[in-house]
């Protein structure tokens, strides 16, 4: 079920916690380790899940052993990010790994993304626009309240509905960007 909580000021707190188990999991397999998601926007509220983005160098192998040795749960079905329209269709540039957290700890995602492919920059641009720009902060949670009010229990019309209004922002983002020279 589909439960957009209001913000709570913890969430940075609980990414910090995951963020130094992940460092510890991957050492030098990770270049960073991001907080990203609207749990990462202050103010902002959210599914009650922390996401968190690992940028990598490639998608290796040893990558996806180590998490699953530490109790991550790898989800083999979910493989690409959502391509806005306007992006390179090229599906590799979207690939990525999806993990969620070990059994009984904090509900997270976990992102495995490839260093400036377009998937990774998105969701630290994304992050960062809505930081930057409280009213559509603001705006993207009354739509998420409302989906989330009319589609609690249906995921794939709750995203197919939010992944083209985040396409919205990804244009006011990208503009955003080149206006402010913004680098991750």
């Amino acid at each position: 079920m589909i439960v957009i909580s209001d913000y709570n000021p913890d969430w940075p707190k609980e990414f910090e916690l995951i963020q130094s188990a992940l460092w510890q999991i991957l050492g030098d397999f990770a270049l960073r380790i991001d907080h990203i998601g609207s749990t990462a926007v202050p103010g902002l509220g959210a599914k009650n899940v922390i996401d968190v983005q690992i940028t990598v160098r490639a998608l290796t192998p040893e990558i996806k052993h180590r998490l699953v040795e530490a109790g991550y749960e790898f989800w083999e079905t979910i493989t690409h990010d959502h391509v806005p329209l306007g992006e390179a269709g090229d599906p590799e540039r979207w690939v990525k790994l999806l993990f969620t957290q070990p059994k009984g700890q904090r509900r997270a995602n976990v992102h495995v993304r490839l260093d400036s492919n377009p998937n990774q920059r998105y969701a630290l641009r994304f992050r960062d626009y809505l930081r930057a720009h409280p009213n559509s902060a603001r705006t993207i949670e009354r739509i998420k309240r409302e989906l989330a009010r009319r589609h609690a229990e249906d995921a794939e019309a709750y995203y197919a509905i939010k992944d083209p209004v985040y396409d919205l922002i990804w244009d006011a983002a990208q503009d955003w960007a080149r206006q402010t020279g913004w680098r991750p």
